[in-house]
């Protein structure tokens, strides 16, 4: 009769714990998924504030000083681009002064070359020179996995 209770104790030991590492693991499995599913929504957040800062030139018609803020605030990003086409600089068959990398209309980079001057936006005497009351039309660039490489300003 010893026997048989304490081997009914050793067996209800056994089940319980078992029935314990089930618990943890289904816990942790469904941890796992919502882990995930936040990673994903933070990923997509992530997404749309990194754009956010750029549909403000999307399709626009923006002034001259918002496109000299604009060049000061983005022309140093990494993989990034921003083109000007004046008035002055379109006369001469141009296709305006690129601050940063070379952004082509598809969206890719040429080459590794940046330009990291903006003096020539700000020199009067300069064909590249925008006038901060002048006006232009603002447009997007963006690349086969719709990521934001350039901005392309064209005086009106």
């Amino acid at each position: 009769m010893n026997n048989a209770q304490s081997a009914l104790k050793v067996a209800a030991g056994i089940f319980l714990t078992i029935a314990l590492i089930t618990i943890v693991v289904l816990l942790f499995v469904s941890a796992q998924e919502a882990t995930k599913t936040a990673q994903n929504e933070f990923s997509s957040i992530q997404t749309e504030l990194s754009k956010a800062s750029f549909t403000v030139y999307d399709n626009t018609s923006v002034s001259g000083s918002q496109v000299i803020n604009a060049i000061r605030k983005f022309f140093k990003q990494d993989q990034f681009g921003i083109r000007v086409v004046t008035g002055k600089n379109r006369a001469g068959k141009s296709d305006g002064n690129h601050y940063g990398y070379y952004v082509l209309p598809n969206g890719e980079i040429a080459g590794n070359n940046r330009n990291d001057s903006i003096d020539s936006a700000l020199n009067e005497s300069s064909d590249n020179y925008v006038n901060p009351s002048g006006k232009f039309k603002a447009k997007l660039i963006v690349d086969s996995s719709n990521v934001t490489r350039g901005i392309v300003f064209e005086q009106q």
